[in-house]
């Protein structure tokens, strides 16, 4: 059977697959159309297969708030460059899209869905297909959800997706006002990374695993002084942990007259009402995972051999 040019651009773009491989896929099924998926499906889930080993630490995080609640996506690549590609972004909006829609209890449910531009794929399948299409390695690592809960969720992304951040709030009041100092609040998140909301979510457990650390710090510095002077030293340095650790302890940014909890009393007298933060979520992309370093024209030279 021949195979046309309107046949290889109707297999293209319901597999994302490059052109050759397209053609190579028809004239092998003998232009079957639905073989041709399958066979290409194959094909990408092997390539993938073969990548899988690879490290990947780049990526994008993405956010996306739609009426009632709010979702942030984590998806890594090898590389940056790849992250700055239109393809791989126009990706992790639709996993941003599909994590909207989950019901998924954990990662494993979730790459286990329907990928819902074309149910007959897996989320998984559909991530497959994308890597040998993107030629890199790919990996959706997280995501969450917040609701807005009786007040709102607000969004904000730095460097162009390298960190992102949910900010969820209880008001009784939301307007403009009140979404610009929960921008302003999630800003100061993305900077200056707290660990809690407030003191009240720090775990005893916590607390005296840091105490105990400050103690032998302190003894090791101070190891003359007496155990009651070096109490009150610990108790002084655990408090300046706290202010960094706890986002309403911080110092505002934009203010460092005032604290972020001060900051929110400020804005709450100016609209009327409380403003009340409940939770954030703050991603950093590759935040924890093992970096590739190699020299780039290394890399290049490995591609031109291969």
């Amino acid at each position: 059977m021949a195979i046309t040019a309107s046949m290889v651009k109707e297999l293209r773009e319901q597999t994302g697959a490059g052109m050759m491989d397209c053609k190579k896929a028809l004239t092998a099924v003998d232009g079957d159309m639905e073989k041709a998926v399958e066979f290409l499906r194959e094909k990408g889930l092997a390539a993938a297969a073969k990548k899988a080993g690879r490290i990947a630490a780049e990526g994008l995080v993405k956010t996306l708030v739609q009426d009632d609640q709010a979702v942030i996506v984590e998806v890594n690549s090898e590389t940056d460059f790849v992250a700055k590609n239109a393809d791989f972004q126009n990706y992790v909006a639709e996993v941003a899209a599909q994590a909207m829609q989950s019901q998924a209890a954990d990662m494993d449910a979730f790459m286990a869905e329907p990928w819902h531009l074309d149910t007959s794929l897996t989320v998984a399948q559909a991530l497959s297909s994308k890597i040998a299409v993107i030629g890199e390695n790919l990996s959706i690592r997280r995501y969450e959800k917040l609701a807005t809960d009786g007040g709102c969720v607000v969004d904000y992304i730095h460097g162009g997706g390298r960190i992102g951040v949910l900010v969820q709030a209880e008001t009784e009041v939301v307007n403009d006002e009140v979404k610009e100092a929960l921008k302003n609040v999630a800003m100061q998140i993305a900077a200056m990374k707290p660990q809690y909301v407030s003191r009240d979510e720090v775990s005893e457990e916590f607390l005296a695993k840091e105490k105990e650390i400050l103690m032998t710090q302190a003894k090791n510095e101070n190891p003359n002084k007496p155990a009651n002077i070096l109490e009150k030293m610990i108790i002084g340095r655990l408090n300046k942990e706290m202010k960094e650790f706890c986002l309403l302890d911080q110092p505002y940014v934009k203010d460092s007259d005032l604290t972020v909890a001060k900051y929110l009393q400020k804005v709450s007298k100016e609209v009327g009402a409380t403003v009340t933060l409940k939770k954030f979520v703050r991603y950093e992309t590759g935040e924890g995972l093992q970096k590739k370093e190699e020299n780039f024209a290394e890399e290049v030279a490995k591609q031109m051999e291969g």
